[in-house]
């Protein structure tokens, strides 16, 4: 995905979230460090520019998931523990969690438990800028900018201009 791709996706899925939510009393866009906050600004962003009256008030939160992952010992002895920043209450809210690339589907489930512990929203949405497949949980995103599939030795890297050089979505060989 260019530049142009990336935009163009995350208009997409803002849509599609204004219509699957056009009646929430309370729609939260909460974005999953790292990236999936740079995505999740970009959609509340568009999402308060297009909200229809029939949409009551958005807000913007972003989650830190590391503790709450089930392998955090094996990927690093010290996690790198960044700030949780939900300003609004959770309770009923129809909350859309968004990350850059759903995978495994571990995340995901490290940031409901996350969300779990701020309230119980009404019902937890997943946003994903790509959907690469092999899922080891049966978690499946509600909106997808490009599904692809990859061997199993590559990686989906997504470059953002908040913390890149450029905006692109590149495969990547594992060494």
């Amino acid at each position: 995905m260019n530049s142009q791709d990336i935009d163009l996706a995350i208009k997409r899925i803002a849509l599609q979230i204004l219509e699957r939510n056009h009646e929430a009393g309370s729609l939260a866009v909460v974005g999953i460090h790292t990236c999936g906050v740079f995505l999740a600004q970009r959609l509340f962003a568009i999402l308060q520019e297009q909200k229809g009256e029939d949409v009551g008030q958005i807000h913007y939160g972003s989650l830190d998931i590391n503790l709450y992952r089930d392998d955090w010992s094996l990927i690093a002895q010290n996690p790198i523990v960044r700030t949780t920043d939900i300003p609004f209450d959770v309770d009923n809210s129809h909350l859309v969690l968004v990350d850059d690339v759903i995978f495994t589907g571990r995340t995901i489930r490290a940031a409901m438990d996350a969300v779990m512990d701020y309230g119980r929203p009404t019902c937890i949405q997943l946003a994903a800028l790509v959907d690469r497949g092999g899922r080891e949980l049966p978690i499946q995103p509600d909106f997808v900018g490009m599904q692809t599939a990859i061997q199993a030795k590559e990686r989906i890297q997504v470059l953002l201009k908040e913390n890149s050089d450029c905006n692109a979505v590149v495969v990547e060989s594992e060494q």
